[in-house]
């Protein structure tokens, strides 16, 4: 088992970090990495990329924030447990939100629909 990315050749709008991060996420949320799955040093995984360090140490950074990946100092980086702190992360969110909607006058069909607004702008869809 390893981790499996592929930067595109410049066509993609997304820069090189983002599609590192988004696809250890997706490989950390799906199962293709297991919690507790050593994922390789920032200099290795820069290097059989073809990326500057600091490019994967973004990555990194940013899937730590979401809580997909645990540093443990000098003993490397970890997928984390499922996503657990993603989850708490969301529904902290959506709590807050909810809490804003409410104080702004909005019913939940309002808030609903701004959300559903956010989605379709942030996915594409």
């Amino acid at each position: 088992m390893s981790v499996k990315i592929d930067i595109d050749d410049g066509t993609s709008a997304a820069p090189p970090y983002e599609q590192v991060r988004a696809q250890i996420a997706e490989q950390a949320r799906s199962g293709a990495l297991p919690a507790g799955y050593r994922l390789p040093t920032v200099r290795g995984l820069a290097e059989s990329l073809g990326l500057a360090a600091n490019t994967v140490a973004k990555a990194y950074r940013a899937l730590e924030a979401d809580g997909l990946i645990e540093t443990r100092g000098r003993h490397g980086t970890y997928v984390a447990a499922a996503g657990s702190a993603a989850e708490r992360e969301l529904a902290s969110a959506a709590q807050a939100y909810v809490e804003r909607t409410r104080r702004l006058g909005l019913g939940e069909e309002a808030a609903l629909a701004a959300v559903r607004e956010a989605l379709r702008a942030a996915y594409g869809g």
